[in-house]
C-alpha cells in the first residue's frame, strides 16, 4: 500500500550566529548514551529513572549530531550546517506502545544551518504532521507536547544567543 502524506515543514531564519545558536541548543539537551538502558530487561523502573535525568530541559535529548558542512567540503567550499537527531527514548515508547509506525519517525531530525553570515536557519517536519499519519489520538496527542517542546527549544537557544527572529 502507498499512499501520499502532507507534512508540515516548518523553516524559520533567526538573527544569531550560527555557532552561538548550535552551542545554545546543544547545551539544552540532554545526552543519549546506549548505556542508559543497561539493565532495562531486569530493572525498568531503573532505566525510566536514568533516562529521565538525561533529558534536557525541553525534556529532550541529543541522540546525534552529523557535519554536513563537513561534507560540503568534498564539492568546493566547507558550510555551517549540522543535522540534530533529538528525542527521548520515554516519549517515543508513549507512541509506540499504541502504534510501533511512530517508530519511524522518532527521533526526529532538526537541520541548522548558516544561510548567510549573522544568519542561522533552522528547518524541520513538525512532529504531530509526521506522526498524525497514523490517525491514533493517543500518538497524535504526544506529537502535539513535542510540536511544543521542540518550539521552545529553538526559541531559547534562540534567546540564549541573543537574537531576534526574522518572518
Amino acid at each position: 500500500m502507498e499512499r501520499t502524506v502532507a507534512i508540515l515543514h516548518v523553516s524559520l531564519e533567526l538573527d544569531v550566529d550560527f555557532e552561538g545558536f548550535t552551542r545554545a541548543l546543544e547545551r539544552l539537551l540532554g545526552r543519549f548514551d546506549e548505556g542508559l538502558l543497561a539493565g532495562l530487561a531486569t530493572a525498568p523502573a531503573r532505566v525510566e529513572e536514568r533516562l529521565g535525568k538525561a533529558a534536557g530541559e525541553e525534556g529532550l535529548m541529543l541522540f546525534a549530531v552529523r557535519d554536513h558542512g563537513l561534507l560540503q567540503g568534498m564539492h568546493g567550499s566547507r558550510r555551517q550546517a549540522r543535522q540534530y537527531v533529538v528525542g527521548n527514548p520515554l516519549v517515543a515508547t508513549e507512541m509506540t506502545r499504541h502504534d510501533i509506525r511512530a517508530g519511524l519517525y522518532a527521533p526526529l531530525r532538526l537541520l541548522v544551518y548558516a544561510p548567510r553570515d549573522g544568519v542561522t536557519a533552522v528547518e524541520y517536519d513538525q512532529p504531530s504532521s509526521l506522526f498524525g499519519q497514523f490517525d491514533n489520538a493517543a500518538v497524535t496527542a504526544v506529537a502535539r507536547s513535542l510540536d511544543a517542546k521542540v518550539a521552545n527549544l529553538v526559541a531559547k537557544a534562540r534567546s540564549e544567543a541573543g537574537t531576534t527572529d526574522k518572518a
